[in-house]
């Protein structure tokens, strides 16, 4: 299933993409898309709906974020080399994680604001995914099976407040509309190996980033494992999983985003996003 929100911020009704790639309306099916629909059993029941059944949902409707509720918002960083290697850091031997801020998350539609005191913002294409069932030092070979489904994200950061600001990640990565994450959620059995997904990001129709999940350091089935050890993954948790070579920050002198440029990342079956970039 691909299953989404729709309509005005704060106003999301739930729904799911038919065959034909139309939005189909869940409501009053179901409330809303929250972390207590993500587990298998009520996933199953979700699939069992036949969506040419539900309502249609005319013209051309903002997408929000595709759950509601979502506990906790986890970022892996330096998940590529040659991304490491851009930014003259060395290859970690466990990955760097880190939050971004529930206030960060964005409709896949929506766009991003660049506060007046932002000097240096940087895209970053990801694949994300999301907790169903929970998770706490769960075995290698079992963590797939705790995951809900996948996403795309784009990693907006703030490069000064991420290394001049006493060099922690989340005052970079948190900025409102910083997050956003869609268009859908895909659910697991559509992505059969999250490790061979091509992703690639476009900014004003250049190319950017054009990478594929398989250049992972860490594979995301490992890092459920791993972040299972720390700490209780719970549904509702989103993971976005680093990005590839090609971020602004890697070109010398740097590329930095401005109000007006048009962002397009996708991660290839997950959905795309065309972001514009305005001022505060």
């Amino acid at each position: 299933m691909k299953l989404l929100r729709y309509g005005p911020a704060g106003q999301e009704r739930p729904g799911m993409l038919d065959s034909a790639g139309r939005i189909r309306s869940l409501f009053p099916v179901v409330a809303d898309l929250t972390p207590e629909l993500l587990g298998p059993e009520a996933l199953a029941i979700l699939g069992a709906i036949d969506p040419e059944r539900l309502p249609l949902v005319e013209g051309n409707p903002r997408l929000g974020m595709p759950i509601a509720g979502a506990r906790e918002f986890y970022a892996v960083g330096l998940n590529y080399r040659a991304h490491a290697e851009e930014a003259g850091m060395n290859i970690p031997v466990e990955p760097i994680v880190f939050n971004k801020a529930l206030s960060s998350l964005a409709g896949a539609t929506d766009d991003v604001v660049i506060p007046e005191a932002c000097v240096s913002v940087d895209w970053e294409i990801e694949l994300g995914f999301v907790i169903g069932s929970e998770a706490f030092q769960v075995k290698e070979e079992d963590a797939l099976n705790y995951i809900a489904g996948y996403f795309t994200v784009i990693d907006f950061s703030e490069r000064d407040f991420q290394s001049k600001r006493g060099g922690q990640f989340i005052k970079g990565k948190s900025l409102p509309t910083f997050g956003p994450i869609g268009p859908y959620l895909v659910t697991r059995d559509e992505v059969p190996d999250p490790q061979n997904l091509d992703l690639h990001l476009e900014v004003n129709g250049d190319m950017r980033q054009n990478s594929n999940t398989s250049d992972m350091l860490f594979r995301v089935k490992w890092l459920v494992a791993h972040l299972s050890t720390f700490l209780r993954l719970m549904p509702g948790d989103l993971v976005t999983t680093g990005t590839p070579a090609g971020v602004g920050l890697g070109h010398k002198p740097p590329l930095y985003l401005k109000p007006g440029d048009i962002v397009t990342g996708e991660v290839c079956g997950l959905g795309r996003q065309v972001k514009r970039m305005r001022s505060a």
